[in-house]
């Protein structure tokens, strides 16, 4: 099966939260109605298709609307823009809780089920601006996912007049993944799991990202990530523009800081707190135990490339193919249906510049397209 490696399509748009998400709808409409259909149909799989789905949705529409209720009217603005019910919308923006909470209630086969857990991957990492060539702070992450998202993801600009505008590549139809926003804050998320997992009903992850590029302020994006209740574990690493980056690996109902060293900061999928590690257990290493040396290799590309580095060596950092297709930058490779089946997107950023280039399908594409808060998109050069 061949996927696109074509440049992710740029959606700006402007105005209330509902004709934002009008604009984004009606603009890919046919990826957002893709984006639906890819978990619609786990959901059916796990016996939760029509209007059973539709029901288990709705309940975490309530819950999102109870965090804030801007982004209910953003996504009812993305369902009418693509001509689509609202809460395949609610979906695309919740899918690891929904398909968590599914595959819970279809206690029928449970092995099964757990085969359909979604499981995002994906190794980050930020330079600071103490090891930067240019002095400015570099932030960036391979996503691994779904080889499909190749065609359903986008870079979404959004303008606003109530805080900071920001740039996110998103899955389309969601609010917010991986970006950064005007007043320098960045963010990048990967996938962790301990045995605390879905003991209690959070906020969807994709809602606390889309709140930490609302914040004009560092500390309360902070906030955000570390006192807002989940439903998951999750990692979460941000960044500021003036030079200060933090790690925060969250269990639903606790967080766990972890500090740059050497002017570095690098992640995967499994807890490395010693006091996460000492208060929970981690379960993801079954899924992902490539996991432990994909972070160990980006820190020691990054360190071997010398006491200055550029946007060029995170680059070569996160194309490492050691292990393939269980690498860095993996290319497509069978699996179960929702198995870490490539690295989607790398995805590149420097918020003080206020860029982000994003390749598609790395391992197979190594040409990035430049996004921006101020500009068009523009072809970059082949970077491997």
């Amino acid at each position: 099966m061949s996927f696109s490696t074509d440049p992710f399509p740029f959606v700006s748009v402007s105005g209330t939260p509902y004709e934002r998400g009008r604009q984004h709808g009606a603009a890919v409409a046919a990826r957002v109605r893709r984006s639906a259909a890819l978990y619609n149909g786990t959901l059916e799989r796990l016996g939760f298709g029509g209007a059973r789905g539709q029901a288990l949705i709705r309940t975490f529409a309530e819950q999102i609307e109870a965090f804030g209720a801007h982004y209910v009217e953003e996504m009812r603005g993305i369902a009418d823009g693509a001509g689509l019910p609202f809460e395949q919308v609610v979906m695309i923006n919740a899918r690891t809780e929904v398909i968590a909470q599914a595959r819970k209630l279809a206690q029928a086969d449970t092995a099964a089920a757990a085969a359909l857990a979604p499981r995002d991957g994906c190794t980050g990492a930020v330079i600071l601006p103490g090891r930067s060539a240019n002095g400015r702070l570099i932030h960036g992450q391979n996503w691994d996912w779904r080889a499909e998202c190749a065609e359903t993801a986008i870079v979404l600009r959004v303008r606003r007049d109530d805080g900071p505008d920001f740039v996110t590549f998103v899955e389309a139809g969601g609010l917010a993944r991986n970006g950064f926003n005007a007043a320098g804050i960045a963010i990048t998320a990967n996938y962790l799991r301990s045995d605390r997992d879905y003991g209690q009903t959070g906020v969807p992850l994709a809602l606390i990202r889309r709140q930490v590029l609302e914040q004009q302020h560092f500390a309360l994006a902070i906030r955000c990530v570390a006192t807002t209740p989940k439903s998951c574990s999750n990692n979460m690493m941000l960044s500021h523009a003036d030079g200060v980056a933090i790690d925060l690996e969250c269990a639903p109902d606790e967080s766990f800081a972890l500090w740059p060293a050497e002017q570095l900061l690098v992640h995967a999928n499994h807890f490395t707190s010693a006091a996460a590690l000492a208060k929970l257990r981690e379960t993801g290493i079954a899924d992902s135990p490539d996991s432990y040396y994909r972070e160990l290799r980006v820190r020691e590309a990054l360190q071997a490339a010398g006491s200055r580095l550029g946007s060029d060596d995170l680059k070569r950092a996160l194309f490492d193919r050691f292990g393939t297709p269980y690498s860095v930058c993996r290319p497509p490779r069978p699996g179960s249906h929702e198995d870490l089946s490539a690295t989607v997107a790398m995805v590149v950023m420097e918020p003080a510049s206020g860029w982000m280039d994003v390749a598609p399908l790395p391992a197979l594409n190594g040409v990035f397209t430049r996004y921006s808060l101020g500009a068009e998109p523009q072809t970059m050069k082949e970077s491997q």
